[in-house]
């Protein structure tokens, strides 16, 4: 079965900001007429521009788990906590449902981000047999758990609220959370980067 033919050959292209459909344009300052952002047949640098910021978000994302992320300081103790000794501190407390959370938020959100975007990024480069049906999908779903993302900057203060805290006792944020910000700014943005109209670009058959 042939695959249906691509809006540029209908004579249209849609806008990547409102999603509003027009017609094709060669004229490189069109822009749009709902919300008047400039119209691209494809985004420039798309790949390479969602490459760099998916590789800048995974190096980030060592220091994020390693470094510890808060410190918990009172007149007998100081504990520095990074966020799988939160993770397994909740765990061992009782709280195996807010420690599911967290390490779904702070561990399984960016996994899936990091591999889904991988999977697109090579999937385009090299036109690879995956059908483009299963792409677009995929890149919906990166979409979806987009929205998740501000769950990792819940993280720390999810773990703040738990700690029972004595008097002069003191929390200081340290590095981790620093790091982990970035790795969610940065993975948001690498999917912003991927113009998903590269899907249907030397599509398989559906």
């Amino acid at each position: 079965m042939s695959a249906p033919p691509r809006a540029q050959e209908l004579g249209m292209m849609s806008c990547h900001v409102c999603r509003l459909v027009t017609a094709y344009s060669e004229d490189p300052h069109a822009h749009c007429p709902r919300c008047h952002s400039a119209l691209h047949v494809r985004k420039q640098g798309s790949i390479a521009r969602s490459w760099a910021l998916l590789l800048a978000a995974a190096m980030f994302y060592i220091p994020a788990n390693v470094f510890p992320i808060m410190r918990t300081q009172s007149l007998s103790s100081k504990d520095d906590n990074t966020i799988l000794s939160g993770i397994f501190e909740l765990w061992r407390a009782g709280s195996p449902g807010l420690a599911v959370i967290v390490f779904t938020a702070s561990i399984v959100v960016p996994m899936l981000k990091f591999i889904i975007m991988t999977v697109l990024l090579v999937s385009v480069q090299r036109s690879s047999g995956l059908v483009s049906k299963q792409r677009a999908r995929l890149y919906r779903f990166v979409e979806l758990i987009g929205y998740w993302s501000m769950l990792d900057v819940f993280v720390v203060a999810i773990l703040s609220a738990l700690v029972h805290f004595q008097i002069l006792s003191r929390v200081e944020p340290l590095p981790g959370v620093v790091y982990f910000g970035v790795v969610v700014v940065l993975t948001m943005l690498s999917a912003m980067s991927f113009d998903p109209r590269l899907i249907w670009d030397n599509r398989k058959s559906q």
